[in-house]
């Protein structure tokens, strides 16, 4: 239940980094030499905490990203009856912090502001709490500025009138623009596109909704491509059509020297540009709609305002008091850069229990860290592919992408028709009377997610009846992609690059019949840490759900990191020994991956080894070494050993015949209890398995590693979400006088 922050300051005591997020991994970045000071500070409860000091690449694993977000404004969703209860709906609370409601309804998210300018030193106290006590010296006014609204949130979520409180996060469009424009579409074929039309080419009942920059509905391509929608960029400087929400979805343009993306325009063409009709290109699903949903502005968008735009294009109450005549079959969203939020996650929830389905841009930042919304449970992440079918240098990747699909490059002309490879769709130039309708090339997983999303529309207009649940197994069985990369899903592709001809023929077998069988090869564990001692671990492999599946190969990614079988069956499930060898490895930490390939799919398990060098400090604290009995599950005997040179001597006397496990661990925080959080432990032989000793006589030689415990959260929402890393069991040691 704590909350520990994590600064950084320079020689001069200037505050130059902090990390202010709720889950258990705070990562403050060093950019250049120098001296500096670090300082791990409470903002509510006690806790321990390890910290660790080395390369980026290796540290970044499980650290929140860090997104920007609007200064001074949280959008909160009230806990409704404790508002009801207060009988102010939420009045008081805002008071007591000097907050002010900018939007939103009851039921729903508010937009907040945090008034700075009229705040007393009372109501700053609540916003920061022990936290206001801090003198920094700011390295500027925007770090002042995200360090109170960060902090002002974490108190709001502390509040018992608040269920949510997030940033209002900053959402920009994730393609890059080009002023070329000219027809040539060389991704469709790439994805069976053609052979998939001579089936269906949509149907103008499935509707996608595009939540983006707004649109050009006068552009000849798009004539008629529309239903109605709304736009809900409620900040109207942000907004550069001279007011705040209202029902005209056009985009304006970005106002940014002449050079305006037109980005929404771009992915609605993409999905549902007018095909056979002589002119221009043809879209995905060009017999279906698109409902523009305008949610980006000049300085792209909030969070708060997305959300407005998928409350309706859900059909769910929302900041315009309309909702629309059909709500969306499916949700393009080629937008990121936010943060993860417990209200968009259940608003997400919500329209897949309606049946919606999501498909949202894998992000262009060419990083593994998770990005929202593309990274939210529910929703199909999409990375990008270029003619070649290789994973685009600015591709996110990750172990939540879910498929690929083309998002071009253009940077080169792979395909030697003398324009870029980029994805060539309807688009817009600044021109002296406005918008000059066009054809633009652009590239980036913005323009790979619309490929699917008009994929899945497709298959909707021969079954309507498909959910988001059936659109998962399609995916996850590999019945619907084209395997890239590494055999079965992988971090790059995911489930393979989209295929529009098996996607199409999957929705007409699916008339009339259950979805298929969905096998999937799983593992006892996404992550194996050695740490600095232990160097044999076990792995199990399984199948997680029905019909065949067989195991092709295990291997690992280093020399000195071996997978050896130890129990399978003829389809090769069942424990693989996991070994590592530190003989030839220098001072220092290492990283690997373990292989498992299967008939269907392919998981990657993450391996992690430390080697200590001459000044490598071994001490772990003081430890207790504990006997205890495995039927009450308390110690019976119990030494305390202060270690020298990273060795700790124990001895247990007076011990009855019988069966025991042997823990040790040390208690930083005197709570009497051993093996928290940020303290060592370890167990003989190993801590995930302790071995039961038989004690018939006196026995010497038990020799095993003890540790700090240090988790590697999943990436995924509960790393943000103050989520718990598992531990073993702790122990309580009888404490000797001092």
């Amino acid at each position: 239940t704590a909350d520990a922050d994590l600064y950084l300051y320079d020689n001069e005591r200037v505050l130059v980094d902090a990390s202010l997020d709720t889950g258990e991994i705070e990562s403050v970045m060093i950019e250049q030499d120098g001296t500096y000071f670090i300082n791990a500070s409470i903002f509510s409860g006690a806790t321990n905490y390890t910290l660790a000091i080395g390369s980026a690449e290796l540290l970044a694993t499980g650290a929140p990203a860090r997104h920007e977000i609007v200064p001074w404004e949280a959008v909160v969703v009230y806990n409704e009856s404790a508002a009801d209860a207060a009988g102010d709906g939420g009045r008081a609370l805002r008071e007591r912090m000097a907050l002010a409601q900018r939007a939103g309804v009851r039921g729903s998210s508010r937009l907040l502001a945090l008034r700075r300018d009229v705040a007393l030193q009372q109501q700053r106290a609540r916003r920061l709490g022990r936290a206001i006590h801090k003198q920094h010296s700011f390295r500027d006014e925007a770090l002042r500025a995200r360090w109170e609204t960060l902090l002002t949130i974490k108190s709001l979520r502390r509040d018992p009138q608040v269920r949510f409180a997030a940033p209002n996060y900053r959402v920009r469009p994730l393609a890059t623009p080009n002023d070329e424009a000219y027809p040539l579409q060389w991704h469709y074929p790439l994805i069976g596109l053609p052979q998939a039309w001579d089936t269906t080419t949509g149907d103008e009942n499935t509707i996608v909704a595009v939540i983006d920059t707004g649109v050009l509905p006068g552009h000849p391509d798009l004539l008629g491509q529309f239903v109605d929608g709304y736009d809900f960029v409620s900040d109207a400087g942000n907004a550069g059509d001279g007011n705040g929400i209202d029902p005209v979805p056009t985009d304006p343009g970005d106002g940014l020297g002449g050079n305006s993306s037109f980005h929404g325009t771009h992915v609605s063409g993409t999905v549902v540009a007018r095909g056979n009709n002589d002119r221009g290109v043809a879209g995905v699903a060009y017999t279906s709609r698109v409902m523009p949903l305008r949610a980006l502005g000049i300085e792209g968008g909030t969070s708060y305002d997305l959300e407005q735009a998928l409350r309706y294009a859900g059909g769910l109450a929302n900041d315009s008091e309309q909702v629309p005549a059909q709500a969306a079959d499916i949700i393009n969203l080629s937008l990121g850069g936010a943060g993860f939020s417990p209200g968009t996650q259940s608003l997400i929830q919500q329209l897949r229990d309606r049946g919606i389905v999501i498909v949202a841009a894998a992000g262009n930042e060419a990083s593994s860290q998770p990005s929202y919304p593309a990274a939210y449970p529910g929703v199909i992440s999409v990375s990008a592919i270029d003619a070649q079918r290789r994973l685009a240098p600015y591709s996110n990747i990750g172990p939540t992408i879910d498929v690929a699909a083309p998002g071009g490059n253009n940077s080169v002309d792979v395909t030697g028709d003398g324009y870029p490879d980029g994805v060539l769709s309807t688009g817009g130039s600044d021109g002296s009377g406005g918008a000059n309708f066009v054809y633009s090339f652009l590239n980036g997983t913005s323009m790979a997610a619309p490929h699917v999303a008009g994929v899945i529309a497709l298959m909707k207009s021969i079954n309507p009846a498909l959910d988001p649940g059936d659109i998962d197994a399609l995916l996850e069985s590999g019945a619907i992609t084209e395997d890239l990369g590494a055999a079965g899903r992988d971090n790059l592709y995911g489930h393979g690059m989209i295929s529009a001809q098996l996607a199409v023929l999957e929705a007409l077998q699916s008339i009339g019949s259950s979805p298929a069988d969905n096998p999937r090869l799983v593992t006892s564990a996404a992550t194996l840490n050695f740490g600095a001692s232990t160097t044999q671990l076990e792995l199990a492999l399984s199948n997680g759900g029905s019909g065949d599946l067989a195991v092709t190969g295990v291997n690992g990614s280093e020399s000195w990191l071996t997978v050896a079988p130890s129990g399978i069956d003829a389809s090769g499930f069942g424990d693989y020994l996991v070994s590592v060898d530190r003989s030839g490895l220098d001072a220092g930490v290492y990283s690997a991956d373990i292989t498992a390939v299967s008939t269907v799919n392919t998981v990657n398990v993450r391996v992690f080894v430390s080697v200590g060098g001459d000044n490598f400090a071994s001490d772990v604290g003081v430890l207790y070494v504990l006997l205890i009995d495995p039927q009450t599950n308390q110690p019976v005997a119990q030494d305390e050993s202060s270690g020298a040179g990273g060795v700790y001597e124990f001895e247990l006397e007076d011990i009855a015949p019988g069966q025991y496990e042997i823990i040790a661990g040390s208690d930083a925080d005197n709570d009497l209890l051993i093996c928290d959080p940020g303290e060592s432990c370890g167990a003989y032989l190993t801590l995930d398995k302790p071995v039961l000793v038989e004690v018939s006589a006196d026995a010497a030689g038990f020799d095993f590693p003890a540790e700090y415990l240090v988790a590697l959260p999943n990436l995924d929402a509960t790393s943000n979400a103050g989520g718990q890393a598992t531990r073993p069991t702790r122990r309580t040691p009888q404490r000797s006088p001092r």
